[in-house]
């Protein structure tokens, strides 16, 4: 398609000069399609994924309409993450940079209500903010309706596997229905098809086809470890590539606190992000990843959501995904405005399998390469001392260091190559005096076994068909949650709370069966511990909840 440029828009003059201060001339794609349509005022379903200039989509054309004048508030955008909102409030203030009397504010969970009552009643225009924040703030009459002309839905898909649907609809119900509704979402299922049709009229569907969402500036590899070595491989792959600033994907909790821990222990300036650090925490995080500090940010995938950092050099899948789509999600956080950039995927065992469906659904060949050895790693190192002592040499005077090295060496009897050797030595940072080669030996083995995996995956399937009630499939588990129906808890908010808190995909979850006064849920046997230790705490539907194995319990009516 013919990009446009924003001076074809008829744009506001202060609006194209916020967008020129940030060094953009040509529209994306989605900016292409979506802006001219939105200033129409029509409604609009925007498929687009993070990284394709959404928030802009939606952000100028909302700046357009917006009146200064009027001191109440006229938009809201609804968003999944503290993180996200934070984001587009950020972006959204850029873009009015130089119109005056335009204020935004973002208001989510973790952060003070007082000081966002106060920023309310400050004459705030637009409202960026996540479902149950913006919920409570309606509900306190904090938040009033009736200037609004606009409702955003940013990353709708990702809000309903958190288990907002029911608060989406709450707050569209609660507008005025001549407004304007914009519907962005990465996918498309049919939860947010039936939104669509409940609370759109007529919108125009606007999609970024596949090829315009393309990652071909992405150098993609992978690399067959075994578990044990992982933490070990990764190090490697820093040393090696020395990215200014990259991601490392967990798919727990856990797992991002003992990596984190790790690289910080071997000498990186790491950072782990994830749902259970306090906003001081993670604002504190955020902002150290952005101004360089902390060079590597190991996150799980809902906390990495609205984190939009241009300067991204490379991404580490330290666990494979276990949705096509988070790889995707994932690796486009790197190779941004233009730029080349690295993706890295471990894997190991039976992982294999799940990585020949990514390509499947991306279509696309990731290339199999090897861990580098101890040695490549410390050629590496000593190749950048010696780059370093170069500068050096050609850049400094040392005429007076020089001297007195050379009367000591020769006093001392010293070898001067034995010298070097030994301060090259003390200069290169530490690395494991392992010798063994960590690439995983047996991926013949596992690679042998796929013919027989496909070939026996029906006869798991037909196995399954007629089993009991009660009866657990194979690789599955029961947990018993000590609400249910009595609560007036739906099996969505189950679902909603168990895949907003862990990396557990909604299509994995089996089935959820409700009684009056518990429920129980069938899920992976490989996601046991991370739901009962992540759901620790939680509540649903503000009701405080424990979650524990099944252990037998026996199912009354």
């Amino acid at each position: 398609m013919e990009l446009l440029k924003f001076e074809e828009m008829h744009l506001n003059d202060e609006i194209l000069r916020a967008v020129k201060d940030m060094g953009f001339e040509t529209a994306s794609p989605i900016q292409s399609k979506a802006i001219p349509v939105v200033l129409e005022g029509k409604d609009i379903i925007g498929q687009a994924q993070t990284g394709t200039g959404k928030t802009a989509s939606f952000g100028i054309p909302l700046l357009q309409k917006v009146n200064p004048e009027l001191k109440k508030l006229q938009a809201i955008v609804l968003c999944p993450t503290r993180e996200l909102a934070i984001q587009v409030a950020d972006e959204l203030r850029k873009l009015a940079k130089y119109m005056h009397g335009v204020k935004s504010l973002p208001v989510y969970g973790g952060q003070d209500i007082v000081s966002q009552i106060r920023g309310l009643k400050g004459g705030t225009q637009i409202v960026i903010g996540t479902p149950g924040r913006v919920l409570d703030h309606m509900r306190r009459k904090t938040i009033k309706l009736d200037n609004i002309s606009t409702v955003v839905l940013d990353e709708a898909d990702e809000m309903l596997n958190m288990g907002f649907r029911e608060d989406i609809e709450t707050v569209l119900s609660a507008i005025s229905d001549d407004r304007q509704t914009l519907l962005f979402s990465a996918t498309m299922p049919k939860p947010i098809m039936e939104i669509a049709k409940t609370y759109l009229k007529k919108p125009e569907v606007i999609k970024v086809v596949k090829k315009e969402l393309t990652v071909n500036n992405i150098e993609q590899k992978y690399y067959v470890v075994k578990n044990d070595d992982k933490q070990e491989a990764i190090a490697r792959l820093l040393d090696v590539y020395s990215p200014k600033l990259s991601l490392v994907f967990c798919n727990t909790k856990k797992q991002v606190d003992e990596l984190a821990e790790e690289l910080k222990n071997r000498g990186f300036f790491a950072e782990g992000l994830h749902g259970d650090l306090k906003q001081i925490q993670r604002d504190r995080v955020m902002g150290a990843f952005r101004n360089g500090s902390t060079q590597i940010l190991v996150a799980t995938d809902v906390a990495a959501r609205g984190i939009d950092v241009d300067d991204v050099e490379a991404v580490f899948n330290y666990d494979v995904p276990q949705d096509d789509e988070n790889y995707v999600h994932r690796i486009g956080r790197t190779g941004r405005a233009g730029r080349d950039g690295r993706a890295f995927t471990l894997i190991s065992g039976r992982d294999i399998f799940k990585l020949k469906d990514i390509m499947s659904y991306c279509k696309t060949t990731i290339e199999r390469d090897r861990i580098p050895t101890r040695t490549d790693v410390l050629k590496i190192k000593m190749d950048k001392v010696i780059d370093d002592m170069k500068n050096t040499m050609e850049n400094d005077s040392m005429d007076e260091i020089i001297t007195y090295l050379s009367e000591k060496l020769k006093n001392e009897d010293i070898v001067p190559e034995k010298a070097i050797a030994s301060l090259m030595k003390l200069s290169i940072d530490s690395i494991s005096e392992s010798e063994e080669d960590i690439n995983y030996r047996e991926i013949k083995r596992n690679t042998e076994s796929f013919d027989y995996d496909r070939k026996n995956r029906r006869n798991d399937r037909r196995d399954n068909i007629g089993r009991g009630h009660d009866r657990q499939r194979k690789g599955m588990a029961k947990l018993f949650i000590n609400i249910g129906k009595s609560q007036n808890v739906r099996p969505g908010d189950i679902l909603g709370a168990i895949t907003g808190e862990t990396s557990v995909p909604g299509r994995e979850i089996g089935s959820i069966d409700m009684y009056d006064k518990y429920t129980f849920v069938e899920v992976p046997v490989r996601y046991v511990d991370e739901i009962v230790y992540s759901m620790k705490k939680k509540k649903i539907k503000g009701k405080n909840i424990n979650i524990e194995t099944a252990n037998g319990r026996k199912h009354k009516k």
